[in-house]
């Protein structure tokens, strides 16, 4: 069992990995005798490995490419396209104008931009072929954690990022896959909404607009609107068009400090927004999941100006189509092709700084959506939960790897007698946490009466006025399947056909008919 931590394998889990490698080897090549309870016959079962799903820091561990410095995309590789600021002191990943077509005007864009015209080709795609040329050299490389051991590579003398040879490459089939180490796009997520959430709110400590931020956009000699003044031995920020005012911070929070979602959609966003200091903190990643596909565009519409606003509402169409269930393939090319456009129109707006390698990288998930199908099976959501179990089983933090084994063998023996236990209540007969009473059975009356439903809490009797109980009857007599082949019957009457009206002349045609039949 692999703890990560500061003393954890790094480039070296290909030491741990390579009992794995020997079984993959053993199912490709000569495959394992298994037993066919359908059939009640053995047969050879062979297996292949498909990808690795990892985040990002493991991305570097298992495929051999660091992801870190100004060569950090491992899908752009060599042709990272990326510039270390001054003032700064990072690498940032702008240049998205490159993946635009090469008609396109905004590549001749000096002063909207970096100050320079693009006339770069996009980065191609290599494939295992060509990887294993670049990483010709490091077969024999030796992976240690020793520093007397390891042999330093200077990254710059090779004009790449590799660390190593990567181990699945002795897989005979890893080099022909297309997709070999997923993206994860639960972090990517994460991490393109915190920036968006610390920069628009100016979050201290968590926005991308600083006094750093503002010198660079100086030193680059653009957007000279947001250029600093100084004053005595002090700067002073002009306000930009993206941080929201006081008031606008104000009402932002408030929709989320009242937001009321369905059980198990989000946690309690409420617990994390911080009306006083007017931030946002302790984000779960699934919090900013539905944020940034869903809440974010609702939030912001109204209050940032449209050069703000539309690309970050592009962005969370694009999230939101890539999260789809059922993916096809005209939508992925339509959302491939406007993932560089919207990225080219933040780069309009906001500092260098916004643009660290996680918000760079949605310009490569459409291409891997395509090859690999949803990203629901690749992402880390379900290893992150998992993960969260074996911590949960840590009771002594000094012998992690005993406290999980102990913790595992004995949830496994709780669950086999769970399954004897028939008159106790186990986790396989305890009852939802909303549970709402099972169904009921009909005593004859309309069927919409008879759905299942409890109270969450204690309720208050509140007298409807006719307005509104107008709108409960119209509501109970359209979702009434009772009523059904009346709504059609009436729909063929011409007449006026405005709702309010047409609801109000159903009802009283409801009446007539009604009586007509009881007089039948």
């Amino acid at each position: 069992m692999l703890i990560p931590g500061p003393e954890s394998l790094g480039d070296a889990i290909d030491v741990f990995l390579q009992p794995l490698m020997d079984e993959l080897k053993e199912l490709w090549e000569t495959g394992v005798e298994t037993f066919d309870a359908s059939t009640k016959h053995n047969f050879m079962l062979y297996a292949t490995l498909l990808w690795t799903i990892n985040d990002f820091p493991a991305y570097a561990n298992l495929s051999g490419w660091s992801t870190k410095g100004k060569l950090a995309c491992p899908c752009c590789n060599k042709e990272t396209s990326s510039i270390r600021l001054e003032n700064g002191k990072k690498q940032y990943y702008m240049g998205h104008r490159l993946f635009l077509p090469l008609n396109h005007k905004w590549r001749n864009d000096k002063e909207s931009f970096d100050g320079t015209k693009e006339r770069r080709l996009p980065p191609e795609i290599l494939s295992g072929e060509d990887i294993l040329d670049q990483v010709a050299d490091l077969d024999s490389l030796p992976l240690t954690k020793d520093p007397k051991k390891k042999i330093k590579i200077s990254h710059e003398s090779r004009s790449d990022n590799w660390n190593k040879k990567s181990i699945f490459f002795d897989l005979p089939y890893w080099k022909t896959l297309l997709l070999r180490h997923n993206l994860d796009v639960m972090h990517i997520e994460k991490n393109v909404c915190d920036n968006i959430l610390g920069t628009i709110l100016n979050v201290k400590g968590k926005t991308k607009d600083t006094i750093k931020a503002r010198l660079d956009l100086q030193a680059m000699n653009i957007r000279k609107e947001l250029h600093p003044i100084k004053s005595g031995d002090k700067y002073e920020l002009p306000t930009a068009c993206y941080t929201l005012s006081l008031e606008e911070k104000n009402k932002f929070l408030r929709f989320l400090k009242n937001l009321t979602v369905p059980d198990g959609y989000l946690s309690n966003i409420s617990q994390c927004v911080n009306t006083k200091d007017r931030k946002i903190s302790g984000l779960k990643s699934h919090d900013c999941h539905g944020l940034l596909q869903y809440l974010l565009p609702l939030a912001i519409r109204g209050m940032l100006c449209k050069s703000i606003c539309e690309p970050l509402i592009e962005l969370s169409l694009f999230f939101n189509l890539l999260g789809a269930k059922c993916l096809r393939i005209d939508d992925l090319e339509q959302i491939a092709a406007q993932i560089p456009i919207t990225l080219c129109k933040l780069e309009n707006v906001f500092p260098p700084s916004f643009f660290d390698v996680m918000v760079h990288l949605p310009i490569h998930l459409a291409n891997e959506a395509m090859i690999a199908g949803p990203i629901q099976y690749r992402w880390m959501y379900p290893v992150e939960k998992w993960l969260y179990f074996l911590k949960s089983l840590v009771g002594n933090s000094a012998c992690p790897e005993g406290s999980i084994a102990e913790g595992y063998l004995a949830t496994e023996c709780l669950t086999l007698c769970s399954r004897y236990l028939h008159t106790m209540e186990t986790k396989f007969n305890l009852l939802e946490r909303n549970y709402d009473g099972g169904v009921i059975e009909s005593d004859g009356g309309l069927t919409i009466f008879s759905q299942p439903g409890k109270e969450l809490r204690d309720g208050k009797l509140d007298k409807l006025n006719p307005h509104e109980l107008e709108k409960a009857h119209i509501y109970i007599l359209k979702n009434c399947d009772e009523i059904q082949p009346f709504l059609e019957e009436f729909s063929e009457i011409p007449g006026d056909t405005s709702q309010k009206h047409s609801d109000r002349e159903f009802i009283s045609w409801l009446k007539e008919k009604g009586c007509r039949i009881v007089q039948m």
